[in-house]
C-alpha cells in the first residue's frame, strides 16, 4: 500500500495514537513522521487474505494466533508503529500500554509488495522489524508474479534468504512448522499480462 506524509510536523507517539483513534483512515508513524496509508489492490487484498486464512486454519489450536491488516505493531527500537499485512504471534499477545490493538510480540511478518511501497518494505520495514527480539521470519509477497522473498533468523544480527518462485513450490514457515502451497496463496489472484 502506498504511504504519503500528511505534513512536515512533529509528532509525539502520543499525538498520533490519540489521531489514530479519531482516524476514518490508517496510518503509520515513524519516529515524528506520520505516513498515510492508501488502499491496496484486489490482488493485495486476495493475497493478504488467502495467507492470513491458511494460517488460521493450520494453527488452529495451537498456541498461535494470526492477525492481519488493522493491527498496528509498536517498534520501540525505532519509535514507530507500523501495519503489517500479516503477522503471527506465539502465546498470548503482548499489547503496548494495556492497548487493545497494538501488538508488540511478532513471530512472523508478512508484508505483500506493492509498486509504490516494495523498496520500503524490503529495506526500512525491514530494518524497523529486524529490531525487535521476538521477530524470526520476515515473508515479502509479490502481488504480480507467484515470487516470495524469505528471511528467517539464525542467530542475532543473521539471517538467511531464500526466493522461492513458482506456483508448484512451498512456503515453509519454520518457526510455526507449517508450510503453505505458492498455488493457495495466490488462489483467485489474476496477474496482468
Amino acid at each position: 500500500m502506498a504511504q504519503t506524509q500528511i505534513a512536515s510536523d512533529f509528532y509525539s507517539v502520543e499525538d498520533y495514537l490519540a489521531l489514530e483513534a479519531q482516524a476514518t483512515e490508517r496510518s503509520e508513524y515513524y519516529n515524528g513522521e506520520i505516513f498515510t496509508m492508501a488502499g491496496g489492490t484486489p490482488n493485495h487484498n486476495q493475497i493478504s487474505l488467502n495467507i492470513s486464512s491458511e494460517l488460521h486454519h493450520a494453527l488452529k489450536k495451537k498456541d498461535f494466533r494470526v492477525y492481519m491488516a488493522d493491527v498496528k505493531l509498536w517498534v520501540p527500537q525505532r519509535n514507530s508503529f507500523l501495519y503489517p499485512d500479516v503477522l503471527v504471534i506465539k502465546g498470548e499477545p503482548e499489547l503496548h500500554d494495556n492497548s487493545k490493538d497494538i501488538l508488540l510480540n511478532p513471530l512472523a511478518v508478512i508484508e505483500v509488495l506493492s509498486d509504490s511501497t516494495k523498496d520500503y518494505d524490503r529495506n526500512g520495514k525491514f530494518e524497523q522489524y529486524r529490531s525487535l527480539d521476538s521477530l524470526q521470519e520476515y515473508i515479502l509477497v509479490s502481488q504480480d508474479k507467484a515470487h516470495i522473498e524469505y528471511f528467517k533468523k539464525t542467530a542475532p544480527h543473521e539471517w538467511v534468504f531464500k526466493e522461492i518462485d513458482g506456483m508448484d513450490a512451498l512456503l515453509e514457515l519454520t518457526t510455526v512448522e507449517v508450510a503453505l502451497e505458492i498455488a493457495d496463496i495466490y488462489d483467485k489472484v489474476e496477474f496482468e499480462q
